[in-house]
Parts: structure tokens; C-alpha cells; sequence
């Protein structure tokens, strides 16, 4: 089939039976990974209309299907001594930008379907940076939730005594995600380090006495900030400063980019965590916020309104049919940093009737299919994740160089190469939209720059 001269629809097409051929089987047991692979390969068709390489050499199925997967058995002891079993997961999906990256998730929701499609966003997210860097991800259904630090740190050398065959600094770099902060990371390398006699820069998101770079718990949300400037920028929209935003989430990310937000001068007005919303329309109390989040390690975000009366709390019982109170607030930008799959079609709906004019991703495709197409209907300014949340894949690779040069980076020189990254994917990922008739769709542009790094070196490298 020539693909230089069929219609975008008919090239659509092709691509979906291509989809259908290779992982109809997967549907069902893994919906979430079939919606990543999708959104992808649909955005690449205008790609398939200008270069028929990719078809010729199969890059599609080549691309869907993981380089491999590993599953073992985790076995520990809690503090009664009673024997507990998990299941860990490294899905070392591509390697051909170069060594495998992407974080551990211990969480009792993971499962292969979950790390699929987290590692397949990972290659793409990866080749945006522009760095040497392959996709993977991996992790467990552990949940640390409720379990002693001696427990964590057991469960932890159990699973590295699995984990360490198939890592390496050049091979396969893990870091942290969901479930996995600097203290996994630490006993995660301390095992490592046991078992190897060797000191290599196998994970990143270490504590600074042992590795560690500067600005990376921050990197994923300043990096959404940053990447959101840029294109308020490219799109010749006002800039954030003095404008109401909406954040949703209480992890990581979300809290760094309430903290970004404030630090520029805008207005974040909201957090959100899985038991309701805190609205508190004179700008959130991050300082608070992280000593609710961080130092009692996930206390409610309930206590908010005990110490701050004149905010609101919005219990998750409340929220409309379909849809969650926090984006149902007017603001002028919007920041879903929770979980995959939180912002319905009618919370776009109420976004862009609130007035809303930018929405950046700093989870993992946190919004529906359907959200994103209204979004993309109305001309909202939409950072997809695989762009605007590479902050922090962005700082592991740092960590990783100062790793390898033993040197240690500055606070302020982290920060500045980050915004400079974050910057050039943005201005990549419009340019190249641009540059194949979807002007001002990021997320095809993403795709389309991501999908074309990647498969242009596996068309070279052969098979």
C-alpha cells in the first residue's frame, strides 16, 4: 500500500487495522496501554502520508511490542515475621535512543497492562528531551501504605535481589515514581550496592549523599510550568502571572507546580487528593500543603480548612456525575497531576464554559480521549503529558552525567538547564506540528517528533 498519496482518512484507517491486527488481544486485559498505543498511531498518520519508510519496515508493530518483559516473584518478611509475596515488573520496552529509563511504581494497582503503557509513553516522552535515553518502566503491587520503614526497607532489598540482573548504567537506569520517594530509592541502592561492590549510577532520584542531583524532586512540576510558558508564548497568549490556576493532586507534582505557580506569580487555587478538593481563592498554602503531604507522609487534605477557615473543602461524595469539583472552578490555566484518565470530557466542557484557555498534563495522560478532542475543538492551548511532564526524566539524565563525571550540579544550574529543555521540546513539538498541517495540536505534534526520532534509528540500526 502506497501511502504518499492516500487522504489523511484513508491513512487513519490503515492505521487502526494495523492497531486492531496486533494487540486486539491486549483490549481487554490491557485497555489502558490499547489508548496510548492508539492516540499515538493515529497522530503519526500524517506522517505515513510524507514517508513510506515506515511502513516498509514495519515500524508500528515493531514499536507496539515491548523488547521484553520480566516478571518475578518478591518474597519478605513484615514485622511479625510473616512471609508476604508480591510480584515485581520491568518492562524494558525500547532501548533505541539508548539505555533503558523510566521509574518504579509500587502501587496495588500495577500490573503489565499499567507499566505497558507507561513505558510506552516513556520511549516517546524520552525522545522529546532530546537526550540519550530508551523508555521502560517497572515496579510491584506493593503498597507501602501502612507498612513500617523496616517493612519498606525489606521489601525493597528483596526486590533489588531480583531487579539487579537486568540493570545497569549503560542497560537499564530505573528511577522513582508512585510509591518510590528518595527513601526506596536509598534502600533500593543500598541492596545494590551489596550485591555489586560498586558504586554506578543505576538509579536516579537518589538522596544527594548518595548520588542525588539538586532540583530533582522539583523537575516534573517546574517542568509543566515551564513547558506551559513557552507555549502561552508560541501561542501569543497572556502569560501565567497573576492568573488563577487549578491544580489537581497532593504527590510530587502537583505540589512542585503549586510551588512554580506561586513563584512566577500566579494564583493556584487548588489540590485535590482521592478523598476531595481543598479551593482556597487567595492562592493554596504550599508551605502547609507540604508539611500535610510530605512530613506526615499523606495526612488529609481536610486539615487544610482547620487551619485556613475561609477555604473550601469539597469532599469527593460531592463531585458532579462524571466529572470533579476542581475543574469546575474558573481559572485561566489548568494543571491535571493526579492519575491517569481523572479529567472526563465533562469536566473539558466545564474547563472552556469557566474560561479556561491552557490545560498542561503533569500525570500520565490524565485526560479521557474525549476531554482531549474538545479541547483540541475549542483551541485550548493542551500540553500533553509526554511533553510538558519530562521535567523529570529530563533531571535523571542530569543526574546520570553527574554520575558519570562525579561532579555535583549546582541548584540553580539544574534548574536552568531544565527550563532550557523544557523550552526547546515545547518549540520542537510546535514546530513540527507546523510542519505537517496540525498547527497548534501538540499533541500530534509530540507524537509526530517523538515517533520520528525513535523509528528514524530503528529503520538505520536494521533488525
Amino acid at each position: 500500500m502506497s501511502h504518499i498519496d492516500i487522504t489523511l482518512e484513508e491513512a487513519h484507517e490503515y492505521i487502526k487495522k494495523e492497531i486492531e491486527k496486533e494487540i486486539e488481544h491486549y483490549r481487554c486485559e490491557h485497555d489502558i496501554f490499547f489508548q496510548a498505543v492508539e492516540e499515538v498511531l493515529l497522530s503519526i498518520a500524517p506522517l505515513y502520508l510524507a514517508d513510506d519508510r515506515y511502513a516498509k519496515h514495519n515500524i508500528i508493530r515493531r514499536l507496539a511490542h515491548p523488547d521484553r518483559i520480566i516478571k518475578f516473584k518478591i518474597e519478605w518478611l513484615n514485622d511479625k515475621n510473616e512471609i508476604r509475596v508480591n510480584t515485581g515488573y520491568r518492562v524494558q520496552f525500547n532501548n533505541s535512543m539508548g539505555p533503558y529509563k523510566g521509574g518504579l511504581r509500587f502501587h496495588p494497582s500495577v500490573n503489565e497492562g499499567v507499566l505497558k503503557f507507561l513505558g510506552f509513553e516513556q520511549i516517546l516522552k524520552n525522545a522529546l528531551t532530546g537526550l540519550p535515553i530508551g523508555g521502560a518502566k517497572g515496579g510491584s503491587d506493593f503498597d507501602p501504605k501502612g507498612k513500617s520503614d523496616f517493612e519498606i526497607m525489606k521489601f525493597c532489598r528483596a526486590f533489588m535481589r531480583e531487579l539487579h540482573k537486568y540493570i545497569g548504567p549503560r542497560m537499564d537506569v530505573p528511577a522513582g515514581d508512585i510509591g518510590v520517594g528518595s527513601r526506596e530509592i536509598s534502600y533500593l541502592f543500598g541492596e545494590y550496592k551489596k550485591i555489586t561492590s560498586t558504586f554506578d549510577g543505576i538509579l536516579t532520584g537518589k538522596p544527594l549523599f548518595s548520588g542525588g542531583s539538586l532540583a530533582r524532586t522539583e523537575a516534573t512540576g517546574y517542568g509543566v510550568v515551564y513547558f506551559t510558558e513557552a507555549m502561552l508564548e508560541i501561542e501569543n497568549k497572556e502569560s501565567l502571572k497573576g492568573k488563577i490556576c487549578t491544580v489537581s493532586g497532593a504527590g510530587n507534582v502537583a505540589l512542585h507546580t503549586i510551588e512554580k505557580l506561586l513563584e512566577i506569580g500566579a494564583i493556584p487555587v487548588t489540590c485535590t487528593d482521592s478523598r476531595g478538593t481543598v479551593y482556597d481563592a487567595r492562592g493554596v498554602d504550599i508551605a502547609y500543603l507540604k508539611e500535610l503531604k510530605f512530613n506526615r507522609r499523606g495526612g488529609s487534605l481536610e486539615e487544610y480548612i482547620v487551619k485556613h477557615p475561609e477555604a473550601t473543602y469539597i469532599p469527593a461524595s460531592e463531585y458532579p456525575e462524571d466529572g470533579h469539583a476542581v475543574w469546575n472552578i474558573e481559572c485561566y490555566a489548568a494543571f491535571p497531576c493526579s492519575t491517569q484518565n481523572e479529567l472526563t470530557d465533562l469536566d473539558a466542557k466545564n474547563l472552556i464554559a469557566n474560561g479556561c484557555v491552557s490545560v498542561t498534563e503533569g500525570a500520565n495522560m490524565p485526560s479521557t480521549p474525549e476531554a482531549i478532542a474538545t479541547f483540541l475543538k475549542n483551541k485550548i492551548c493542551f500540553g500533553p503529558a509526554k511533553a510538558a511532564n519530562a521535567g523529570g526524566v529530563a533531571v535523571s539524565n542530569f543526574e546520570m552525567s553527574q554520575n558519570a563525571s562525579m561532579l555535583k550540579w549546582s541548584f540553580e544550574e539544574v534548574d536552568a538547564k531544565l527550563k532550557e529543555t523544557m523550552y526547546d521540546i515545547c518549540h520542537n513539538v510546535a514546530a513540527t506540528a507546523k510542519e505537517y498541517g496540525v498547527e497548534g495540536n501538540y499533541v500530534d505534534g509530540a507524537n509526530i517528533s517523538a515517533f520520528k526520532k525513535v523509528a528514524d534509528v530503528m529503520i538505520s540500526e536494521g533488525i
